[in-house]
Parts: structure tokens; sequence; C-alpha cells
């Protein structure tokens, strides 16, 4: 069966579920949802803030990103004290008890880019669904890449996407900007957010999210995030997809409700979708010769809650979202009742294991951490 024709049949029948889908409400979608679904919660924070004056994840811990290298597995993650971000390796044996490594990842104050922050936040790894996520050298050095804001601050500042080069996970060499957000298209001049690689047959694709401009309030307000990815065959020049965003706003760019506009001033985002303002931080897996997007989502509903989400495809580009939240969040009192999202995906032991950051509490008394959910029971 060719390309065309799977992602026509593809395509219906995930629109077929949307269809009958009640709004809010995770429903049962095609048997081929059931692989991705990690419905058993890990009740507490395995990472978290330190709480210890100095350190770089005094704060707060967010945005996971697990693999597996030199027999054990790691987890890249930001810590935030207060000034910006910088990031830290951790490593496990289990994907439960995790013990603190290294800051591999700081801040350099003579640089122009990481001078207040730095996230180092993919690695390049096997990104088969049922894989241990084992990272990949090329000519003998990890890749990953890495997204800086330039002002102090949370997240202040149009950031910019580069890659990174390690011998050995502790030790990482920056390139100058691949990705700008001048250079692109208008829904992402507020700035890039995580980068998310992957390899598949000699070309390497880098998905992102990015945010555009502060919008009028006849298009929602605020601003708004979506997913684009670019492609590289050399890992030195990349070219954006002509078509971005891949991953729109709200049920525009779905199955059921196509948009060649994301931002419209006459067509304004659906404000009950769960992802009607952010679809964000792209993790892409394969699953046999489909692919499969995780991401988050936040809407303009209040109170706002980001959840996970899904859209699948059978190439890297046209994914269509699923009627189903992988991982909402939880009830009041739990580690993620106010935010669910930023996802990593690996498998251990046949478990599919799905890490997120999980968010209680309210800004700027909010508490922020790394959670897991899995595919079994505990």
């Amino acid at each position: 069966m060719n390309t065309t024709r799977r992602r026509f049949l593809r395509n219906a029948a995930i629109s077929a579920a949307a269809t009958t889908a009640t709004p809010h409400l995770a429903l049962a979608a095609p048997d081929e949802i059931a692989p991705f679904r990690t419905p058993y919660k890990y009740p507490k924070l395995i990472l978290s803030g330190t709480g210890n004056k100095g350190d770089f994840d005094e704060r707060s811990v967010d945005d996971p990103i697990v693999f597996y290298a030199n027999g054990a597995f790691h987890m890249l993650y930001i810590g935030w004290d207060g000034i910006g971000y910088q990031t830290g390796l951790a490593t496990s044996a289990d994907l439960v008890r995790w013990t603190r490594t290294a800051l591999v990842a700081p801040r350099d104050p003579a640089s122009k880019y990481t001078k207040y922050n730095l996230a180092l936040s993919t690695i390049l790894r096997n990104k088969q669904l049922r894989s241990n996520g084992e990272a990949i050298k090329v000519n003998g050095k990890y890749i990953g890449a890495w997204n800086a804001y330039p002002s102090a601050g949370y997240e202040e500042g149009a950031a910019v996407i580069g890659l990174a080069t390690s011998d050995d996970l502790f030790h990482w060499q920056l390139t100058n900007p691949i990705l700008t957000p001048q250079d692109g298209a208008p829904w992402e001049h507020g700035g890039l957010y995580r980068p998310d690689l992957m390899l598949d047959r000699g070309t390497y694709y880098l998905y992102y999210n990015a945010k555009t401009d502060t919008l009028p309030k006849s298009d929602g307000g605020g601003w708004h995030e979506q997913t684009g990815v670019a492609t590289s065959i050399d890992l030195e020049t990349w070219t954006r997809y002509r078509e971005n965003p891949i991953l729109h706003n709200g049920p525009r760019g779905s199955a059921t409700y196509p948009s060649t506009n994301p931002i419209s001033s006459t067509q304004p985002p659906t404000p009950d979708a769960r992802d009607s303002r952010f679809a964000s931080n792209p993790f892409v897996v394969q699953n046999g010769r489909d692919f499969a997007m995780f991401y988050f989502g936040f809407g303009y509903q209040r109170p706002g809650r980001a959840c996970e989400m899904l859209a699948l495809s059978v190439d890297p580009y046209s994914f269509v979202k699923v009627p189903e939240i992988l991982i909402d969040t939880g009830a009041a009192g739990t580690i993620d009742e106010t935010f669910a999202h930023k996802p990593s995906v690996i498998t251990h032991e046949g478990i599919l294991y799905h890490f997120y950051c999980a968010v209680s509490g309210k800004y700027p008394n909010e508490v922020r951490g790394i959670a897991v959910a899995r595919s079994k029971p505990w």
C-alpha cells in the first residue's frame, strides 16, 4: 500500500473517532492509540528542586529528556535557580530512582546567546517506540540540540536553537544557532522552544515549537505556540519544512478541522480546545513504519490546565491529532494538579514510560518537578 493511501486511511479513521468523540472527555479511539497509552501515574515526583542555595536546580526542575547510554538510563533536565535555565544530567537503573550526576550545560556569561539560559533539550537516540532509547553517535560523538533565551528571567526574549556535540555526555560543545526566530515565519517570530532530534533513513529531523509575537485580543490575546520541523542531511544546513507549522492550535489543522491559516483574526481559536493556545514541546517517535508525536496542549479555558496529547502520521510531516488526552492533570492536592506537560517516552522491559513535567500549586509558589506514568500498574 503506498504512502498516500496509508495516509488517507489513517486520517479517515482518526477523523471518524474525533467526529464521534464527546468534547472534554478522554474517550477510547482507534486501537492504534493503545500502544501510546500510559494511564498509571507514579504518585510522587521522581526529581524535584534541591532547595539548596546556589544550586543550578535550586528552585525547580523541568523538561525531562530520557535516553540510554553506557549501560544506564540518563535524563537531561532543566534546572531553575531564579536567574535562568541550565541543564543537568541524572542517572537511573530502573527509571524511577534517579541520581543527580552533573551540571552539563551551564550558562556562559561571555556568550551572546547563553549568558542567562541554556536548555540542552534533546539528544539523538533510537526513536522507535518500543526501544530503550539508546543514544546514537555520529562520527564518534553524541549529538544534542539546545535552545536559549537571551535575557534573565523565565523564558525572557526570543530564543534560538543550536546543536551540541559531546564525547562523554558531560562536556558539550555548542554550535552557533541553526534556527533563529527572525529567519522564520510570523508564527515563530516570538521565539523558538524545545528542539527534538530524530534520524530516519539518512535525514535528520529537528522538530520544535515556536511562539508568535503578542497577538491582539481579536486573535485571543497573548501569544500562540505551534510546532514545526526542519531537516538536514549533514547536520550543518537546515531547511524549514515549507508547510510549517505541522501542528496547529486547536482543532484547526486536524483531520476534522483542516485549515491553512492557523492564526486568523476572522477565525479565532476555539476557546475550549485543550490546545487552542499552545500545541508545544513535540517528542516524535516511530512505531514501526509510522510516526507519533507526543506534545502538550494548553487552552484558553479557565483555569488553564496543560495536558499531554498525541498526533499520528504515516510520514514525518502530516500529523493528525487523536481525540484523546494521554495524561491529564490530577486531582486537587496531587503532584500534577496544575500542569502535566512536556513529554519524553522510553520502553523498559516491555513497559512504556512517559516522563513529563508536573506542576502543583500556583505561580509564584508552584512546585515544579519531574513525574512519570507508565503502561502497566506500579
